[in-house]
């Protein structure tokens, strides 16, 4: 069975807790549940990382180059500010879809700059938790 790394940054550990009103109410448990849900429909397994920790985040990337088929990327704060995990996602030549709760251009204009966006076969923004099924659902078509 091909596997997804359903990769999650900074801060996203918090959801359901932090600002709701912003990020809505679901937790990232609730997240992990959708995304398993939805990949075993398509015949995908799930591996779900989640970490504060830019070089733990770009450790999981590059064991995903041996084991996973596709990557599902909330970069979370790093999404603005991180060549390293760009470079990452690039070095391991695997689809990737980018994923943000939020519209983030209909946000502060600092997060209207995305680097992990030019790289990604698609991006996925302002959907809440839901942007996570379409993902998964884009990254199967994706990989046939």
């Amino acid at each position: 069975m091909k596997r997804l790394l359903l990769l999650n940054g900074p801060n996203l550990n918090l959801l359901g807790t932090r600002e709701p009103a912003i990020y809505g109410h679901e937790t990232l448990d609730d997240v992990v549940a959708l995304v398993t849900t939805t990949a075993a429909e398509l015949e995908f397994d799930v591996r779900a990382v989640q970490s504060n920790h830019e070089g733990v985040l770009i450790d999981a990337i590059h064991e995903a180059r041996t084991d996973c088929a596709g990557i599902i990327i909330n970069p979370g704060g790093l999404t603005h500010t991180s060549v390293a995990l760009r470079d990452a996602l690039t070095g391991v030549q695997l689809p990737v879809v980018e994923v943000h709760l939020t519209n983030v251009h209909a946000r502060e204009e600092f997060r209207h700059h995305s680097y992990i966006s030019p790289i990604a076969s698609c991006t996925i923004v302002g959907a809440g938790v839901q942007g996570y099924e379409f993902a998964v659902r884009r990254l199967a078509r994706l990989l046939g």
